[in-house]
């Protein structure tokens, strides 16, 4: 999906979605009462900020640019976008020790690409996360990169205190496509079902992480790392444009 076209189905979202609508389940079904949502690709546009980053850590662990070694590397971080970084790198290099180097150097990149600007959020996402929990729906925003990186996104963006929780992998042992970040989330905000919760991401290991935590709506969106066939292949329940059609798929869900 384009910016523009972003814009334009934030647009459309926020001119025929109702805050009153019915997020409780009706006949004693259960409703949901949380949002997991991914932040890089669903919530924010990177800027090209996992790329540049990427490509700037690879050359300082001595990969050559353009090699063979560096494009397959490269690909892979394209290819597990939204999982741990650390998991990356410590696939992509043996020594435990050059992995955790590699991660820290990808780490200060970051920081230095957001503090130049680079992000910026998905149209409608600040008012998709707004009507959620308006409608008494938690909302967690969880993320692949460290805390600090994931606070400097927050922070960037004025979105401290946005969302009634933010998580990466270290908050909860282990990222995507595990089901720790999910739930910690839970066990974190007192929830007593785990089918209360959705899931909503743009990349397999989002969807993958969803079904494993147990929750009951897992969907993809198309703003980011992956394409809908992919997003159904992974097993998602529902694939959308972007996260303002997120809090129409759950109010429909609900009913």
């Amino acid at each position: 999906m384009t910016p523009d076209t972003a814009d334009t189905s934030a647009r459309h979202a926020a001119s025929a979605l109702d805050p009153t609508l019915p997020w409780a389940a009706r006949d004693g079904r259960q409703g949901v009462r949380l949002a997991v949502l991914a932040m890089v690709g669903t919530t924010v546009f990177d800027g090209g900020l996992l790329e540049r980053a990427m490509t700037r850590t690879l050359t300082d662990q001595g990969v050559a640019e353009g090699s063979v070694q560096f494009e397959r590397m490269l690909r892979y971080a394209r290819d597990t976008s939204g999982m741990s970084k650390l998991a990356v790198f410590n696939h992509l290099f043996e020594e435990r020790s050059r992995a955790a180097a590699a991660n820290t150097f990808f780490e200060r990149s970051c920081d230095e690409l957001i503090a130049d600007g680079i992000i910026r959020a998905v149209p409608g996402a600040e008012d998709a996360i707004g009507w959620l929990r308006e409608a008494g729906i938690m909302v967690c925003l969880a993320t692949g990169f460290g805390r600090h990186t994931q606070n400097m996104v927050l922070e960037s963006l004025g979105w401290m205190g946005l969302a009634d929780l933010s998580l990466c992998p270290a908050d909860a042992g282990r990222g995507r496509p595990y089901p720790d970040m999910i739930l910690t989330a839970v066990l974190a905000l007192d929830l007593d079902d785990v089918r209360s919760v959705a899931v909503v991401g743009d990349s397999c290991a989002d969807i993958e992480s969803g079904l494993r935590a147990g929750a009951t709506t897992v969907a993809g969106v198309l703003t980011g790392a992956h394409r809908e066939p992919a997003l159904r292949a992974a097993g998602a329940t529902a694939v959308v444009q972007s996260i303002c059609d997120v809090p129409q798929l759950l109010a429909r869900r609900s009913a």
